[in-house]
């Protein structure tokens, strides 16, 4: 079992792969989900626990799904 670092820090980088994935700089992303760029940044890096609806916002910036945020991390 993974702890909650270890899962923050697995989304961050499911984020961040998602982000490039779209061609999108963190800038972009964090306007698209009406967040402060270094709010995202401390998202990607694992240094924060988001929340659902933290998450939630995220998915829908980048115009995905909410589980592919969360898909094979435990």
């Amino acid at each position: 079992m993974s702890s909650e670092k270890e899962i923050a820090i697995r989304i961050g980088i499911r984020i961040k792969e998602l982000r490039m994935r779209a061609n999108l700089s963190q800038i972009e992303l964090a306007f698209r989900c009406n967040f402060e760029p270094s709010n995202l940044n401390r998202i990607e890096a694992g240094r924060t626990y988001p929340t659902i609806k933290t998450l939630c916002k995220i998915a829908n910036g980048l115009d995905v799904p909410f589980y592919k945020l969360t898909d094979g991390i435990s």
